[in-house]
């Protein structure tokens, strides 16, 4: 059979090596397949098989440094690896028993015990009997925190092989978003990162294995290897084993291309990939260590571990290029070096990142249809909350300069009103009290206004320091403990004090820190944004899909948003792959509503760099017209997946948490909230005045006088500025008695 595309130029910046101890592990390997039960009489390998395959070199170029008994062990948990993944394949793939394949996955957490005691059940196959021997020579001699993080992900590696099965039983290819975020679980690359801390002998330390800086780098890590994989592996798994898992067939079908434009395509996301991770360990790694205080052994353990990625990235791929697995007859094959061809090998791609012009006339947005099927429902108590959430602003000090402040004076009142967040909030929560749309207008507004305000003013003053320092003082305005704030010395602290303690006060202790949880989240995304502006730096798409679900705001409101729920459905659910995969494709599809919106605002008028349409149109080096479709694509797409898990994957998840009548009451009440969620921001996004070029001009005028006399709300009539400007604040609204209470202002 014809390969079905030409194998792209890759960039590759380390240099593979490999393991002297390569034989010994060829011994060692196979008999222990052997005594595992792995070849002659599985169904599944063959000796033959295996030394075709040859795991032994593959961990050999993966591994260079270890010594012979560690590239014994490691070797060991790849030749089990690719059998599960093989026997997973012929016993219930290709019969589509989802059942069994549940029952199997199931039985084999149970060889992975956490304590002290490594007794485990008699094996009942190889699979079983090869995770039996492999744990006990494994986890002794790494710390308990180690071990959960390696049986989390070996959990999510056997587990996530029932999504691949779900989608091949109804034929769906998933969209790119999708794919990325279950690939690091089918894949399992984020395991063979925890295998790298063992081979290495570097744990990654427990307090910093979540950062920010340390998820990046095994997120990149896993997308380049993964994405590697499906370029070698696209006409074993498409073309002969029916499979719908694999980045060149996604592309290929959301592109609606070619498969060598596809195969092109994925060749780049992993080139971009590789340089995610690049940029991470050079910028983010000594910030994170003066951060935490990490002292020079730690430190260096971070450096090994760092390493032992890149030499695990370039030993794959030599591997890729040897085995017999893959389709690689012609990747040694020499072929004239055309300006694509260097442009990939040196990785120049990377340059278009950094030369964005800002401020560039691309106005008006095209605001094309956009996906959002579900009922628009409004809240009853609007207007009141419009009136309200304008005096509360008014009070918190967010409509004039903060005192010593340069840049400071992000909104005025009428600015706020254009904004008009209680539409927003009216759309999300329309069964909302009247005090309740009151709160929630206030978390918008105060969460908007902190994302005005952080590039007014550390960005301008390019002051990342500064950023981290105001950040750092939110905790102080979120007690756990119901203990009082301090004084607060800003509108941010002020609003933030208010909205918490009116949040917090009925709330369980652990809610408050879930909470909590998710407003740091949403400040840290702020503070990447910052920190790409600073750098005129357009990021990674999959770096900037996943970063935008902070930045927007997203987590926080749907946290708000299970607040109204009983606690009959258990945290735990809320945890699961389903579940989360559903939050998460809301929550893009929000955002992306957001972006498409905001591309003219964002990109001509405030000179930013983190917009969708601009990261898509710099990766794809496209049009605006043509970036627009992609993300207008990528949008429906997420609404799509939303649909697909509620009514396919959701009623599964129900039944295995074993749920009743009122918890599935409460996940259907949850379900709603979302459509509510999203339904009501693209209603906001059409009808605040916010985004369309004539609001544009008119905010983004010089600035304006006022005159000496009063101040506060009801009081921008005494201000001076530009003829011309439009009537009362709520003109082009259907809210009379608004408009009515707020004539006279400009």
């Amino acid at each position: 059979m014809s390969q079905p595309f030409e194998l792209p130029d890759f960039y590759q910046p380390y240099p593979a090596r490999l393991n002297p101890h390569l034989d010994a592990a060829r011994v060692h390997s196979k008999q222990w397949a052997r005594d595992m039960g792995m070849l002659e009489g599985s169904g599944v390998w063959e000796e033959a098989d295996l030394d075709a395959h040859d795991y032994p070199l593959m961990c050999a170029y993966t591994h260079p440094d270890c010594d012979a008994v560690e590239l014994g062990l490691i070797t060991d948990w790849y030749v089990w690896v690719f059998f599960f993944d093989d026997h997973f394949l012929e016993v219930f793939k290709r019969t589509g028993d989802l059942r069994g394949g549940k029952e199997y996955l199931g039985r084999l957490a149970r060889f992975m015990p956490m304590g002290t005691d490594l007794t485990v059940p008699e094996p009942a196959n190889p699979v079983e009997a090869g995770l039996a021997d492999l744990w006990p020579r494994t986890v002794p001699s790494m710390s308990l925190d180690w071990r959960s993080r390696f049986a989390e992900s070996t959990r999510n590696l056997l587990n996530e092989s029932l999504w691949e099965l779900a989608n091949i039983n109804t034929g769906r290819v998933a969209n790119p978003v999708e794919y990325i975020e279950m690939r690091r679980k089918v894949g399992g690359a984020p395991w063979s990162a925890g295998l790298v801390e063992h081979a290495v002998r570097a744990e990654v330390p427990a307090g910093l294995a979540g950062t920010r800086p340390l998820r990046v780098l095994k997120d990149a890590f896993s997308d380049a290897v993964h994405l590697r994989n499906d370029l070698f592996s696209y006409q074993r798994e498409v073309s002969d084993e029916g499979e719908l898992s694999n980045g060149v067939l996604v592309l290929e079908r959301f592109l609606g291309c070619g498969t060598q434009e596809a195969a092109d395509a994925v060749n780049d996301l992993l080139t971009s990939r590789m340089q995610q991770f690049e940029h991470t360990a050079a910028f983010e790694l000594g910030p994170l260590f003066a951060e935490h205080a990490v002292d020079p052994l730690r430190a260096a353990d971070v450096l090994a571990y760092v390493k032992g990625l890149q030499d695990w990235q370039s030993g794959g791929h030599e591997w890729h290029l040897r085995s017999s697995r893959y389709m690689n007859e012609r990747a040694r094959a020499t072929r004239p070096l055309g300006m694509r061809s260097t442009v990939d090998l040196l990785g120049a791609k990377r340059l278009r990142n950094f030369a964005h012009v800002p401020y560039q006339r691309v106005g008006p947005s095209v605001i094309p249809e956009l996906c959002a099927p579900f009922d628009l429902r409004l809240s009853p108590h609007l207007d009141a909350a419009r009136r309200d959430t304008v005096r509360w602003a008014a009070a918190m000090g967010m409509l004039e300069p903060q005192s010593g402040v340069a840049g400071s004076a992000v909104w005025d009142e009428a600015r706020l009103i254009d904004l008009d967040l209680p539409l927003c909030a009216a759309g999300l929560h329309p069964d909302a009290s009247p005090e309740e749309l009151d709160l929630a207008s206030c978390w918008l507004t105060w969460g908007t206004y902190g994302d005005d305000y952080f590039p007014a003013v550390f960005g301008r003053a390019r002051s990342l320091a500064a950023a981290k320092v105001a950040v750092g003082r939110f905790g102080l305005f979120m007690p756990l403990d119901g203990a009082p704030a301090p004084a607060p010395a800003n509108a941010l602290e002020r609003g933030l004090a208010d909205v918490w303690a009116r949040t917090a006060a009925p709330m369980p202790p652990e809610d408050r820190r879930k909470l909590r949880v998710t407003v740091e989240k949403m400040c840290a995304g702020w503070l990447w944004e910052l920190a790409g502006e600073i750098a005129r730096h357009i990021p990674d798409p999959v770096d900037y899909v996943e970063m935008r679900r902070q930045t927007f705001g997203s987590e926080m409101t749907m946290r708000l948003a299970r607040l109204r729920h009983s606690t009959a459905i258990p945290e735990e659910f809320y945890a699961s792959g389903p579940v989360v995969a559903m939050e998460n494709a809301m929550m893009d599809a929000g955002a992306l509503i957001n972006d498409v919106y905001s591309y003219q605002k964002e990109i001509e008028f405030a000179g930013e760099v983190h917009n969708c349409v601009l990261v898509v149109q710099s990766f794809f080096d496209c049009d605006y017209p043509a970036a627009l479709g992609i993300v207008r694509d990528l949008q429906e797409s997420r609404v799509r997946q939303f649909q697909h898990i509620v009514d396919d994957e959701l009623p599964i998840v129900c039944d295995d948490f074993g749920l009743d009548a009122a918890a599935r009451r409460d996940v259907d009440a949850y379900v709603t909230e979302l459509r509510n969620w999203l339904a009501g921001i693209l209603n906001w996004h059409r009808d605040c005045f916010r985004y369309d070029e004539p609001s544009l001009l008119r905010h983004h005028l010089p600035p304006r006088w006022r005159l000496g006399g009063p101040s506060g709300l009801g009081t921008s009539a005494a201000v001076i500025g530009p003829t011309g400007a439009r009537g009362g604040p709520w003109a082009g609204r259907t809210s009379p008695s608004c408009a009515a209470a707020s004539a006279g202002t400009a």
